[in-house]
């Protein structure tokens, strides 16, 4: 077995249980360094089907973009086209595939936040598409900005960001434009359009990568539009982006 370490820009691959290897998103080189003497077995490689393929994606980074869309950003209270930030989400947050999310600890106000989201491939080009939910505890987000303390508590936790399988980007023609929505138990709660999003998908992948080279295994979420609310225990949740897919997720009991 051999293992990243992007810090050095090594590459970093595991071998799979079927005998082939994934590659876990390495920075810069193909160096491989031999680590077998773990203290206890490595958790497993976060990973997303592939349409259309036996492959998976494996999931390195989730990086997430801050109010891009014009609709949302006056309901959280700004309303200008700031430069993008970006927060994350660990890996262990995903949801491959959508399915069943408990409803997470500490929290009395969970939302739900329906976005596009970006796959980074190899080369640093655009590996696919997914629909994907950002799961916010709202109280606890707010609760950390109007101490000025960092809200990590409140966007980064177990079961925070369902994603789709990913559509390869060759079958996607356009995300310039094309309904993004999201319904609760039928009831439509988000609509928008991709050609709101106050930063464009080039955009964003530009500005992120000033901060940091983008790897392979990178996911993005791009932003949500209007419409986030709170969300309870049996609640079925379809997200939907024109061109790319359908995401479904329900909430269950801790």
């Amino acid at each position: 077995m051999a293992i990243t370490n992007r810090a050095n820009g090594l590459c970093v691959k595991l071998l799979g249980e079927a005998g082939g290897l994934v590659d876990s998103g390495a920075v810069a080189s193909s160096r491989m360094i031999a680590m077998t003497n773990y203290a206890f077995p490595p958790p497993p490689v976060p990973a997303l089907q592939v349409e259309g393929s036996d492959a998976l994606f494996p999931v390195g980074r989730i990086f997430c973009v801050g109010r891009n869309y014009d609709s949302h950003a006056r309901e959280m209270g700004q309303a200008n086209r700031e430069p993008p930030f970006f927060f994350m989400k660990p890996p262990n947050a995903l949801v491959p595939g959508g399915g069943k999310v408990a409803y997470p600890p500490l929290t009395a106000d969970l939302h739900h936040e329906v976005e596009l989201v970006v796959a980074i491939g190899e080369g640093g080009g655009i590996f696919g598409y997914g629909v994907g939910l950002d799961l916010t505890r709202r109280d606890l987000q707010g609760a950390a900005k109007k101490e000025g303390k960092p809200w990590d508590m409140g966007k980064g936790f177990d079961g925070a960001a369902p994603v789709s399988a990913l559509r390869p980007a060759s079958q996607v023609p356009r995300v310039d434009q094309g309904a993004i929505t999201l319904s609760i138990n039928g009831t439509e709660r988000q609509r928008g359009d991709l050609a709101e999003m106050i930063w464009t998908v080039p955009e964003i992948i530009q500005e992120l990568g000033r901060y940091m080279p983008l790897a392979p295994g990178d996911l993005i979420f791009t932003g949500t539009p209007a419409g986030v609310s709170a969300l309870a225990v049996g609640d079925r949740l379809e997200g939907f982006v024109e061109g790319v897919g359908t995401l479904v997720v329900e909430i269950t009991t801790p």
